[in-house]
């Protein structure tokens, strides 16, 4: 992983319900980017920072444990 990619995590154990980006798509920090469920309850997962989705490591349906990395997003350069 380079200096300007950030992972975006799952929070706890849960279940991929939905995945509301595409890799190469711009996103602005605090933006949903997965749909989680754990124990019945729905939970937004959001980006921690703005930039680019560069890798999305899960599906839709996937089991993911808690720390797992979801997404990879490229960090916007700073001017």
């Amino acid at each position: 992983m380079s200096d300007n990619e950030t992972d975006v995590v799952a929070p706890m154990v849960g279940k991929v319900v939905s995945i509301l980006v595409k890799e190469g798509a711009e996103v602005e920090a605090d933006e949903t980017v997965i749909t989680l469920e754990a124990m019945k309850i729905e939970m937004p997962v959001n980006a921690p920072v703005g930039g680019t989705v560069k890798e999305i490591l899960v599906a839709e349906g996937d089991v993911v444990e808690a720390d797992a990395v979801l997404v990879v997003i490229e960090e916007e350069e700073e001017e």
